[in-house]
């Protein structure tokens, strides 16, 4: 049901923070205790602030409240996805080169499934991670279709 929820509202979502030259990041309908929440995230290269949450949680509660799509009792949180934002599109790979990433996979590729470094690129559906094994430096190539998750991360 949770997926079903997050797919309508992403659509409902999608054209407003579009018309407001912002980036739907992503779309999460869980419960936490008792409650549920529907949280919104949404992104631009300029940053985002509060104003740009505020107006998306306006337009969005009105559309919600007019095509009521969830039944029961929700809080609705719109925000940024924060220094360490997913990378949920081929285009937001596409953004991150250059940028530190974190990134595990379905399954070893040589023997490991978790990757940090900095994207150096991401080219013919593969990434290429620029990262460190103890002092030395090793070039990790990771064949997109076997990304399970990858966000940017905030390289010390």
């Amino acid at each position: 049901m949770s997926k079903n929820v997050s797919r309508t509202v992403e659509q409902l979502a999608e054209p407003i923070v579009r018309e407001l030259h912002l980036e739907l990041v992503e779309v999460e309908y869980k419960k936490e205790g008792p409650n549920w929440y529907l949280r919104v995230f949404i992104d631009a290269d300029r940053g985002v602030n509060l104003d740009d949450c505020e107006a998306v949680s306006e337009k969005l509660s009105e559309v919600l409240d007019d095509v009521d799509p969830i039944k029961e009792a929700y809080f609705l949180e719109v925000s940024s996805p924060g220094a360490e934002r997913p990378l949920k599109k081929e285009a937001d790979v596409k953004k991150a080169v250059g940028k530190g990433v974190y990134v595990t996979t379905y399954e070893p590729i040589d023997g490991q499934k978790a990757f940090e470094g900095v994207l150096v690129s991401f080219e013919d559906a593969t990434l290429v991670i620029e990262g460190k094994n103890k002092t030395r430096t090793v070039t990790y190539t990771v064949p997109y279709a076997k990304v399970a998750n990858a966000r940017l991360s905030i390289l010390l």
